[in-house]
């Protein structure tokens, strides 16, 4: 999929409070499975997103930090809820509140990802874009990657610090 082909619109597209958007992935990340809502919202056909790294749905507006503490959470075997801006394929955008647990065998062993996705508040939205924003001009003014993430996840903590409380609770706080 030709992801950097597509530029974001600065459309904001919504979908029902009443769905919730699922999806599945692999252990490393690519999608497995993804409901209508997914497809729909999106603006894909199932055969363009299965195989595909869940991240091709990300918007460049997100800090890539972000994606590194989830990643973390999830790899460790917790679950995490967070907000996310994703772009469609159009280049609009939405916004969700997800929810991603590990998948795992009988064994135990973590086989993939899981994760649904509601409507969020305005609200919510409205306290998490000015951190988001925040977090990336850090990440973009990092030397490399690797110090981008540390740059986000560095005013993402400050953030906490500052509210006084963990990730979860000020995910859950707003």
């Amino acid at each position: 999929m030709a992801r950097s082909s597509i530029s974001p619109t600065g459309k904001e597209v919504f979908f029902d409070p009443d769905d919730v958007i699922v999806s599945k992935t692999d252990a490393k990340g690519k999608l497995v499975y993804a409901n209508d809502v997914f497809l729909s919202i999106a603006g894909y056909r199932e055969g363009e997103v299965l195989g595909q790294p869940h991240n091709m749905i990300r918007h460049p507006d997100m800090p890539r930090s972000v994606f590194a503490v989830l990643w973390e959470t999830i790899q460790s075997g917790r679950e995490i809820f967070a907000y996310v801006k994703n772009m469609t394929k159009s280049g609009d955008h939405y916004w969700v509140l997800a929810h991603v647990t590990p998948s795992r065998d009988a064994a135990g062993s973590i086989v993939g990802f899981h994760s649904n996705r509601r409507v969020p508040s305005r609200s919510a939205i409205e306290q998490v874009e000015p951190l988001y924003g925040e977090m990336r001009r850090a990440e973009i003014a990092a030397a490399g990657p690797r110090e981008a993430i540390a740059a986000g996840k560095e005013v993402l903590q400050r953030a906490l610090d500052a509210a006084g409380k963990s990730y979860a609770a000020f995910i859950f706080s707003i």
